[in-house]
């Protein structure tokens, strides 16, 4: 289910432009980028003082955006440097953890709108808002539930047609997995773009504590 994790990651329909992230593409620069994979000049994070904000996930967010406006550095994607780790196994803790994404994403749509206000993280929101209110629509006015089915039709042929380009055996995860990552974002998404602040920036620091 690890693997599954990552081919939905991996997965075009999930990531878009942004698969790049998860499979190897073209060498380019790039202004935000996760720190999971992410090399740094020593001098550059004495520079920046290192991770200045509470932020998880996100903090890779902030310290892009220092080092590229700031600090005035380029950040270049290189698809030679590859790094390996274990995905969260489908579904809970690949689901929680997109909700975390999302959750984030939304909020620096407001807090760091140079590189979150961007029509692709909002997709997922959209997609969930046009689900809900195709449903409701369909209800009351019979001709949109012909147009309703019809959607949902080719939403789910393009989500096995991602699914089958993956490994056989991993199908039925892969295109569950992927379905519940479009949900899990659109709504965590909107929680986080709707959020005054977020528990990091409303928790007492440990030093305030021992004051």
């Amino acid at each position: 289910k690890q693997k599954a994790s990552g081919l939905v990651y991996s997965s075009s329909l999930c990531c878009g432009k942004y698969v790049y992230r998860y499979l190897p593409r073209k060498r380019i620069e790039v202004d935000d980028y996760p720190s999971c994979n992410f090399l740094i000049r020593k001098s550059i994070m004495q520079d920046l003082g290192g991770f200045n904000t509470n932020f998880w996930p996100g903090e890779d967010t902030k310290l892009c955006l220092d080092i590229t406006k700031r600090l005035g550095k380029k950040i270049i994607y290189d698809p030679k440097v590859i790094a390996y780790h274990h995905r969260r196994p489908l579904f809970t803790p690949h689901a929680k953890q997109v909700a975390n994404y999302a959750l984030h994403r939304g909020y620096f749509v407001k807090r760091y709108p140079q590189t979150s206000l961007r029509l692709p993280y909002f997709i997922p929101t959209l997609f969930l808002f046009s689900l809900i209110t195709g449903a409701i629509l369909s209800v009351f006015i019979i001709p949109m539930r012909i147009i309703y089915l019809l959607g949902l039709i080719l939403y789910f042929s393009l989500v096995l047609i991602f699914s089958v380009s993956k490994k056989l055996r991993f199908i039925p995860y892969v295109f569950s997995g992927i379905i519940l990552t479009h949900i899990t974002y659109g709504l965590y998404f909107l929680k986080g773009l709707l959020s005054k602040k977020l528990l990091e920036e409303i928790a007492v620091p440990v030093e305030s504590k021992a004051k």
